[in-house]
């Protein structure tokens, strides 16, 4: 379902660890996917400060898969649905 969703708002998205850390302290972010294969120090930050300012966020098993849902042809640690 994580996947279907984020392809559904593949024209609203923020793409990557560093600008959805921006879209979260903006207030700019409805949602967030974290790739679980990713860099653990990287995407905890996104984590944390999800919790913190309570946007709400989900874990996806493949930052693969979340680029490809995002059609790009790299991988995705993070990526936020702008509000």
């Amino acid at each position: 379902m994580s996947y279907e969703k984020v392809t559904r708002f593949q024209k609203n998205l923020v793409i990557g660890t560093k600008q959805t850390l921006k879209a979260i302290r903006n207030g700019a972010a409805s949602e967030v996917f974290i790739a679980d294969d990713a860099d653990w120090e990287v995407t905890q930050k996104v984590e944390k400060l999800a919790e913190e300012l309570e946007v709400p966020y989900r874990r996806v098993d493949s930052k693969k898969r979340l680029g490809s849902a995002c059609g790009i042809d790299v991988d995705a640690s993070a990526v936020a649905v702008k509000q």
